[in-house]
């Protein structure tokens, strides 16, 4: 993968997946700007050699000090507080960037990650892209930051929304932890959908990639191996040593339900982008957490 001599790319909602894509561009010797409002993660990112902005993305404040970029990715994820903290984040924060873009020229590609909780499918269903949205307060909103990202015209022509399965890799291991104390959120018939974090970056490098035709649209991201919430904790169970947890039937903290029972469709990511997940099931991608916790 090559990219223009002097390539700049700005990651904002510079976190857990920014910072992987910041990092890997950095490798590349793409010029980097991280904007994150953690000041923590802001520490560390310069500790790498990363130019970093902190502020809040729904405020105005920062425009000045973020330069224009070939390359933008909006990697953004909610601020807490329920759905005003998703409203601030992501359809404020994007009405921001995008008042951002509007002076400057447009950029040679924009990307943005979504959520698959756009999708209201239950049932065991599977679910693509041309599935029906929306439905709840927490899908509306970021289906509003989504249209309002797609068909802005200050961000050129080449830009794409990827929908995220559930994200983990190194140092998220929040179902590890509820299984080694014994209890685990939600139901374990429901198939859990998932996407390592270094398979994010990777689809999101594919898609930078000039020499790949981008037009505007959604793809989802997910593994290949959607599984039963049962069958993942039973085999965590196993390899840790332990005892299988119980399933509390109630959602994770801080939501408000339990997630639905569907089958998040990669395919049109596959094809679209050439992609494929190096991490394809749950196993693969939870070895990678354990060996992380590890080390």
């Amino acid at each position: 993968m090559s990219f223009p001599t002097g390539a700049r790319l700005v990651v904002f909602g510079c976190g857990y997946v920014g910072g992987a894509v910041a990092r890997r561009a950095a490798a590349f010797g793409i010029e980097v700007t991280a904007f994150t409002r953690n000041a923590d993660t802001a520490q560390r990112l310069r500790a790498d050699g990363i130019a970093t902005v902190e502020g809040d993305l729904a405020s105005d404040a920062w425009h000045a000090s973020v330069p224009a970029a070939d390359f933008v990715v909006n990697t953004v994820s909610s601020a807490g507080n329920g759905i005003d903290g998703y409203r601030h984040s992501y359809l404020n924060g994007m009405r921001s960037l995008l008042r951002w873009a509007s002076q400057h020229p447009a950029p040679r590609r924009a990307l943005y990650t979504s959520s698959t909780a756009v999708y209201p499918q239950d049932g065991g269903v599977v679910v693509d892209e041309t599935s029906p949205t929306g439905g709840s307060e927490r899908a509306d909103v970021l289906l509003a930051a989504e249209r309002a990202f797609l068909e802005d015209e200050g961000l050129g022509d080449s830009r794409l929304v990827f929908r995220l399965a559930g994200i983990y890799g190194p140092g998220r291991r929040h179902l590890v932890d509820q299984v080694l104390a014994g209890e685990v959120s939600g139901s374990g018939s429901h198939h859990l959908n998932l996407i390592h974090r270094d398979d994010i970056s990777a689809a999101i490098f594919a898609a930078l990639d000039e020499t790949r035709p981008l037009r505007r649209e959604v793809l989802n991201l997910a593994d290949d191996g959607a599984a039963r919430k049962s069958d993942i904790v039973q085999w965590l169970s196993q390899r840790l040593g332990v005892p299988p947890p119980r399933f509390t039937g109630q959602p994770a903290s801080g939501r408000r339900t339990v997630t639905p029972d569907r089958i998040i469709a990669n395919t049109r990511a596959k094809q679209q982008l050439g992609w494929r997940p190096q991490f394809a099931d749950f196993r693969a991608g939870y070895e990678n957490v354990l060996a992380a916790t590890a080390d």
